[in-house]
């Protein structure tokens, strides 16, 4: 039986069963694990289950039977992959089990924002509707997404889902490839800054690179319109966050949505969080994926992954 050993259960989330593991062999599970004690609990497992912990020579100098990671995201950025190749240790990861995830959250961002939900709520939940004169009450001016242009950096999987919903609302979608390489024929590519320049809504479904390492600064805010909002569902360096803190109190864009931060969890030191307006600025904590049946997925492919390798 494969000795399969899972070190950050609790990163899935308690509420999905994972009894059907045991299926594969001799299954041990931590809920968290511990830099320093990564080692110790690998002991002379041949199947590691890992979310963000580090797989390099440092804790796997002594895991003598790993022969297969599986790493419960899409991202593999935690996994030395030369070293596990010199070391003849298989590397699995999860593809497009959060993309309807994803994009849904997109749109729950750019909406509460969009239409001033939090305020409108407010309004009625604190008794004031009761006096209103009217049927209706005109506290705080929204606008049609029709018509408006949509921009995405980004145009992956999740980013040209999006853009094909953003397109079914009458929106104008345009994009940019931070590698210069992506072509696509459905949606007009333009530059950084024409992106900038022309989007009413921008949202970043980019992954953490060289090119778009702190993409979004001061420089780049201010040429957005004063009118535009950011959603950024990718990863969090990809915006500079004291950048985006000034712009926002200088109102150089009306708001924006961030599911992804630099740090996470979040910092105290965050100048972000003295921004309390919620129609300026919305922060979720890594959640955009994190549906219930996006989370079943993932641990579903995860399974198959484990029982396909021989």
């Amino acid at each position: 039986m494969k000795k399969i050993v899972m070190l950050e259960r609790d990163n899935v989330g308690a509420d999905i069963d994972l009894s059907y593991f045991e299926n594969l062999g001799e299954l041990t599970i931590y809920g968290t694990t511990d830099y320093d004690q990564v080692v110790e609990r690998i002991g002379d497992a041949e199947v590691l289950v890992i979310n963000k912990i580090p797989m390099n020579e440092a804790t796997l100098k002594e895991a003598k039977n790993v022969k297969l990671i599986c790493v419960t995201a899409t991202g593999t950025d935690n996994v030395d992959m030369d070293y596990c190749a010199s070391r003849g240790i298989a590397v699995k990861n999860v593809r497009s089990y959060s993309t309807e995830s994803v994009v849904q959250h997109t749109f729950a961002m750019l909406f509460y924002l969009y239409e001033k939900l939090r305020f409108y709520d407010d309004y009625v939940k604190s008794g004031e509707y009761l006096n209103c004169p009217r049927f209706t009450f005109f506290g705080e001016e929204f606008h049609e997404l029709s018509g408006k242009t949509w921009g995405i950096v980004g145009l992956g999987e999740i980013g040209e889902r999006v853009a094909g919903i953003a397109g079914a609302f009458g929106c104008k979608v345009i994009y940019y490839s931070t590698s210069g390489r992506n072509n696509n024929d459905c949606y007009e590519r333009v530059d950084f800054d024409t992106l900038l320049t022309q989007s009413d809504i921008i949202s970043i479904h980019a992954p953490l690179n060289e090119q778009t390492k702190h993409l979004f600064t001061y420089d780049a805010f201010a040429k957005m319109k004063n009118t535009a909002y950011l959603i950024n569902v990718g990863r969090g360096p990809i915006v500079k966050e004291d950048d985006l803190c000034r712009a926002l109190n200088e109102n150089l864009l009306a708001g924006a949505g961030l599911d992804v931060l630099e740090k996470e969890p979040m910092s105290a030191t965050n100048p972000l969080l003295s921004i309390k307006d919620s129609r300026k600025l919305l922060i979720t904590p890594h959640i955009a994926w994190a549906t219930t049946e996006a989370r079943g997925r993932l641990m579903e492919n995860v399974y198959r992954n484990i029982a396909e390798n021989e």
